[in-house]
């Protein structure tokens, strides 16, 4: 009878649940071996193994073999299921340390007991490769876009039923901010992660990942869907603002146009989606400096010098699109520069064309006064893009030859010139290090200490305006504070600037 029953469980569980009915032998076995062990006042390992076709099943009694232990006297730790190898090799001289030996013994009947843990553990056995079967139907697609009901919202996080007993997890985190979310409402997310966990969620849904966007323009326009339209790269501001770059593959296709569909058609739909986000649709461009002026988009740009080095652009814009350009709190020139992959400082055009003015008028006076040369051909390096005599002094003799009106003469005249100019100032540089001390009002700076500014004294930074003129890397390269402190340190000295522009 109890065989029968053993039989009816495993299918009953088995057909209930969809699960593999081996795993229902299996939990059965661990509920009689659990049983089996408790008739023991000692601990013991047994193991029960049941006739998947008639439901018969033996006991054994189970005895690891180990090697002699030498803390306690070569003997076993546990004798009521350890055995030693010397031993276990009397009946079986193949036995080797971490084998098991067994002998039957009288098996537990399949009792209400019995049944009742069996049935704990074929729960959690269920339970376990339900958990196993969700991970298995999911982990091929992450990356995927899901839809679920609201099954329950808690502390701002909600779950998701995605169908047939399976729930995703929408952390606070990943719930774009402020959005009206009720019990019975379906929602679309970004499948991010897959994890097989004891206990908790096992898949992990975002709603403010750049890729639900991406996943989401795919959906909405069967161009992208086809391949006609590739989609290179998003970025979010969740529920505020996002961009996003397209570009096609096709010339006769618009990409923008395609997205945004008529009358603003699909991208609408996609904002709808997500709680009024406005969506930006950037055109790519392969020109670096370009898709960083598309990007920038609707702010109208002046110019753009590129530092490949910092991997950044100084991108200058009219005065009348500057607060455009940096958008509410940033955000304009956050999202472009996460979308193009480019560190974006945003400059004031006006204030740049001063600067170069400032910067050509200066070389030109240095030109003339350490070179001893006429207006002129002063005129003529600045034009060519020369700034400074250590330029002069180094660039390669075949470039200076290239400028139009200069001789082999006057090219190494002039080298020669900078190189002296260059020597006397260094010395002049070292004399004035030496006796030199930081002026008032670097001492008095917000943020400074004397210690600091004596530092900066020695390297040749006296007054506000030579710490005005510092880069960040070049003051963390011999003070050694944190990005942020010189960052702000610069900021205060260059504050005088401001000032005086404004007056």
């Amino acid at each position: 009878m109890a065989n029968k029953e053993i039989l009816l469980v495993a299918d009953v569980f088995a057909n209930e649940k969809e699960i593999d009915k081996e795993i229902i032998f299996q939990a059965i076995e661990s509920a009689l071996e659990a049983a089996t062990v408790k008739r023991y006042d000692n601990p013991i390992k047994a193991r029960v193994a049941i006739n998947r076709q008639t439901g018969d099943y033996k006991t054994y009694r189970r005895w690891l073999v180990v090697e002699p232990n030498p803390e306690i006297n070569g003997d076993v730790e546990f004798p009521s299921w350890q055995i030693l190898l010397e031993v276990a090799q009397i009946d079986n001289p193949d036995v080797k340390a971490g084998d098991f030996i067994e002998e039957e013994i009288e098996s537990v009947e399949f009792c209400r007991i019995a049944a009742q843990t069996a049935k704990q553990v074929i729960i959690q056995k269920v339970r376990e490769a339900e958990r196993r079967k969700i991970v298995e139907a999911y982990q091929d697609r992450v990356g995927e876009l899901i839809t679920g009901v609201v099954k329950r919202v808690e502390k701002g996080s909600i779950y998701l039923d995605l169908g047939g007993h399976v729930e995703a997890y929408i952390a606070r985190e990943d719930m774009i901010p402020k959005e009206p979310i009720r019990m019975g409402d379906r929602v679309r997310g970004y499948l991010k992660a897959v994890r097989s966990e004891p206990r908790g969620p096992q898949l992990f849904v975002s709603r403010t990942a750049p890729e639900l966007l991406i996943a989401l323009f795919r959906l909405e326009v069967p161009e992208v869907g086809e391949g006609l339209i590739d989609i290179i790269a998003a970025a979010r501001d969740p529920g505020s603002r996002a961009k996003i770059a397209v570009k096609a593959n096709d010339p006769r296709l618009d990409p923008v146009g395609a997205c945004v569909g008529m009358r603003g058609s699909r991208v609408q739909a996609i904002s709808n989606e997500l709680a009024g986000e406005r969506v930006d649709i950037i055109l790519w461009n392969p020109n670096e400096a370009q898709f960083v002026i598309n990007a920038m988009s609707p702010a109208e740009i002046q110019s753009i010098v590129v530092d490949e080095d910092k991997h950044s652009m100084d991108v200058a814009v009219t005065p009348d699109s500057l607060s455009q350009a940096i958008g509410r709190g940033g955000q304009n020139v956050r999202l472009a520069s996460e979308l193009t992959g480019w560190e974006l400082n945003i400059l004031d055009a006006s204030q740049v064309d001063k600067n170069l003015d400032e910067t050509a008028a200066k070389a030109k006076q240095e030109f003339m006064e350490l070179l001893d040369v006429d207006e002129e051909i002063a005129d003529v390096l600045v034009e060519v893009g020369l700034s400074n005599i250590e330029e002069i002094a180094y660039i390669p003799v075949d470039e200076m030859l290239e400028i139009e009106g200069f001789d082999e003469e006057l090219v190494e005249a002039l080298r020669s010139r900078a190189k002296d100019a260059l020597l006397i100032k260094a010395i002049a540089s070292e004399e004035k290090i030496e006796t030199s001390e930081p002026s008032a009002e670097l001492l008095e700076l917000e943020g400074m200490d004397d210690k600091l500014a004596h530092e900066m004294a020695a390297k040749g930074i006296i007054t506000l305006d030579d710490l005005a003129e510092q880069s960040i890397d070049d003051i963390i390269e011999f003070t050694g504070m944190n990005e942020e402190r010189a960052g702000k340190l610069i900021m205060k000295a260059r504050e005088s600037w401001f000032a005086e522009d404004k007056g």
